[in-house]
C-alpha cells in the first residue's frame, strides 16, 4: 500500500492547538456539510467551521510544517494543500465506507491526509481503515503523527467506542497524478540523496539528480 506516516508536530505546537481546540465551543458543526452526496450518508462526526479563527490559524500552521518536510515534499510532491479542517468524533461516532471527491472546491484530491491530535489512552476506537484491491489496514497514530496516502482508496473511521477522537484532515493536489510514478520518483530521490550522504557529490550522481529533474518535468503538470 502507497502511504507514508510521519511525525508531523512537536510537543509544542500539539499542546497550542489542543488547547484553542478545546476553548473553542462555538464553531463546531455537522461533518455531513461538506461531504459528497455519497458520502454524507455514512459520515457521522462534527468539524470546526474552516473561517473560524483557530480553524484558519492551525490551517496555515498545518501547511507550512508540511511544505518543511523533504520526506513528505519528496513523497507527495506537493503544489495544492488544501481543504485542511479540524474534526472530532466522540462515543457512537464514525464515518462509514467512502471515497473522497476527485475534485473539490478547493483543489484536485490526489492524496489525503490525517494528524492525529489525541493520545492513542484517550479514545476506543476510530481506527483509520485504508483498502487496497486485496487488503485493508488499520491505523491508529500517536499524536502529531500523519499519514499521508491516496485519494483513490476506499477508507472509513470505526465506532469510536469510548472518549474522543480529534483530528486534523485535508488533501494534496500533486504535480504528478499518478501514484505509480510519484512512487518511482520517491524511490528515485530517496536513493540519490542516499548516496549523496554516504558519498558525497559525484558526476554520476548529477546525471541521477538530472534524470530526476527532467522525470519530473515530463510527468508533472
Amino acid at each position: 500500500m502507497n502511504y507514508l506516516t510521519q511525525q508531523l508536530l512537536n510537543a509544542e505546537e500539539i499542546n497550542l492547538i489542543k488547547k484553542d481546540l478545546e476553548d473553542e465551543t462555538q464553531n463546531w458543526e455537522d461533518g455531513g456539510k461538506t461531504a459528497g452526496s455519497h458520502a454524507t450518508l455514512v459520515k457521522n462526526n462534527l468539524q470546526l467551521n474552516r473561517n473560524s479563527e483557530v480553524s484558519k490559524k492551525y490551517s496555515q500552521l498545518v501547511k507550512r510544517k508540511i511544505l518543511s518536510n523533504k520526506l513528505i515534499k519528496s513523497f507527495s510532491l506537493p503544489k495544492h494543500i488544501h481543504g485542511i479542517m479540524f474534526t472530532k468524533s466522540s462515543k457512537g461516532m464514525s464515518y462509514g465506507r467512502h471515497i473522497d471527491n476527485a475534485y473539490m472546491s478547493s483543489g484536485r484530491a490526489d492524496l489525503s491526509f490525517t494528524i492525529f491530535l489525541s493520545e492513542k489512552s484517550q479514545y476506543e476506537g476510530g481506527q483509520l481503515i485504508i483498502e487496497n484491491l486485496t487488503s485493508e489496514s488499520k491505523f491508529k497514530l500517536n499524536i502529531g503523527e500523519i499519514i499521508i496516502y491516496p485519494s483513490t482508496y476506499l477508507h472509513s473511521i470505526k465506532e469510536v467506542l469510548k472518549g474522543e477522537r480529534v483530528v486534523c484532515v485535508g488533501w494534496i493536489e500533486s504535480y504528478v497524478k499518478s501514484i505509480e510514478e510519484r512512487e518511482y520518483l520517491f524511490d528515485l530521490d530517496a536513493g540519490a540523496r542516499s548516496l549523496l550522504a554516504k558519498h558525497g557529490r559525484s558526476d554520476e550522481l548529477d546525471l541521477v539528480f538530472k534524470s530526476y529533474s527532467n522525470l519530473l518535468r515530463v510527468m508533472g503538470d
